[in-house]
């Protein structure tokens, strides 16, 4: 038996909002035989509840954007600054859901492309600006803009809203061209990082959102428009996600995973978890930063939060195969996991598959705790410069750990029965 608790208020930078969450408790887990269907059921019920605090988290956000909007202060950037950082612990937990599961694959781009040139947004500093090559948009600025011209085309951009900044993803054909998303939203709190490897984050002035003379670096109205617009559209987009896991939405995702072959869900949740743990998370978030010593390559690079993105990534696989996830409220979601599974059939391989998901959560939590360290801080901007051996030795050790990790995922896929798993290794060799 599962039961709900009613809503249950928090408060997430400064805002207070009803979360609702599901708890299995362990005695109920046990009178719970773990079948490859009711796994499948459960995996539904931890995006479901996890896509829920990335839309309790991205509301609180929006908030806090328009209070600095209205008012713009230190403490109204702080405040929304804070808000930004809470909304990515939830949603970097997601994306162990997006391999395997197309709906979420096609969807995701719109909330977390990156790396992006930010010049296509708003100003930046053209002695200190590294873009994609030959990308047309990089120095579009469409907040300066009512018009912009990317490959001979020449857009109308009068007029700010969710549709249009949407519609301005890859324009051009550029990757780079992100207009939109949690990287856009960073950009336009923190501003440009321009302090390469050294210590420091973006240092964007509250007064970008100043009224009258008050206002910095011009168009200070049309950047709050823009900010305004783009976590709109987050929360929109959020919320069509957690429709696509509800329980009660007849012919949603959801519906679709949950009636066809349980080894089919199976497999999805499998290659979810290897192809973050190995292509992802290990080769284009660490691997490719690292070898390039490219400070670009960084995932949250404005904000300089890159190490916790990586820990939450890391979290999120874990949540998937113990079928276990910590709500924002702090209420614990539990039910059968893969976990359960191979545990039947071996015991042994689940005992090292669980010891290799802590190993590889210690050593992102060493990258965390250097990157939050109250003497000397190093984070991971930091850790990838040329040179660093310490920080080469942090990033190594969580890169070792996610590919021994993933190594034991495809083995539980062998004992589950399952074909050969050949999770994304995104191009990658390690």
């Amino acid at each position: 038996m599962t039961s709900c608790s009613r809503a249950t208020s928090i408060a997430i930078a400064t805002a207070t909002i009803a979360l609702a969450g599901c708890v299995t408790s362990g005695a109920d887990k046990a009178r719970l035989p773990a079948t490859k269907a009711s796994v499948v059921a459960h995996y539904a019920d931890l995006a479901h509840a996890s896509y829920q605090d990335a839309l309790t988290t991205a509301r609180a956000l929006d908030q806090a954007t328009d209070r600095l909007i209205a008012n713009p202060t230190q403490a109204s950037l702080g405040a929304a600054r804070e808000a930004w950082l809470a909304a990515r612990v939830p949603y970097q937990q997601t994306e162990v859901f997006r391999f395997g599961n197309a709906i979420v694959d096609d969807w995701e781009g719109q909330l977390n492309a990156w790396p992006l040139d930010e010049g296509l947004i708003d100003y930046v500093r053209a002695d200190d600006y590294q873009h994609e090559l030959g990308n047309a948009g990089a120095t579009a600025n469409i907040i300066a803009s009512d018009h912009i011209n990317v490959g001979g085309e020449t857009l109308n951009v009068t007029e700010l809203n969710a549709e249009l900044l949407a519609s301005l993803n890859e324009v051009g054909g550029s990757e780079a061209n992100v207009a939109t998303g949690y990287h856009a939203v960073e950009f336009l709190l923190w501003g440009q990082d321009l302090h390469g490897f050294e210590r420091g984050a973006g240092e964007r002035p509250v007064t970008d959102y100043g009224k009258g003379a008050d206002c910095t670096n011009g168009h200070c109205d049309r950047r709050g428009e823009y900010l305004d617009a783009v976590t709109d559209l987050l929360v929109s987009d959020l919320e069509w996600m957690v429709a696509q896991w509800a329980p009660e939405g007849d012919g949603n995702y959801r519906d679709q995973l949950t009636s066809a072959s349980a080894d089919e869900g199976v497999q999805k949740m499998l290659f979810g978890m290897g192809s973050l743990s190995l292509g992802e998370l290990a080769g284009e978030r660490m691997k490719v930063a690292l070898e390039a010593n490219s400070y670009e390559d960084e995932h949250d690079c404005f904000s300089d939060n890159t190490h916790n993105s990586h820990y939450y990534n890391g979290q999120g696989i874990h949540n998937v195969y113990t079928g276990t996830y910590r709500r924002v409220d702090g209420s614990l979601v539990t039910g059968p996991s893969l976990s359960d599974l191979v545990e039947q059939i071996n015991p042994e391989l689940d005992a090292r598959i669980n010891a290799r998901l802590d190993a590889s959560m210690a050593a992102l939590g060493d990258l965390k705790s250097a990157a939050e360290a109250n003497d000397q801080p190093m984070p991971f901007d930091m850790m990838i410069a040329p040179g660093n051996d310490r920080g080469a030795g942090i990033v190594n050790n969580a890169i070792r750990a996610l590919v021994m990790q993933t190594a034991s995922i495809e083995q539980a896929a062998r004992e589950l029965g399952l074909e050969a798993l050949s999770p994304d290794d995104a191009g990658h060799s390690f």
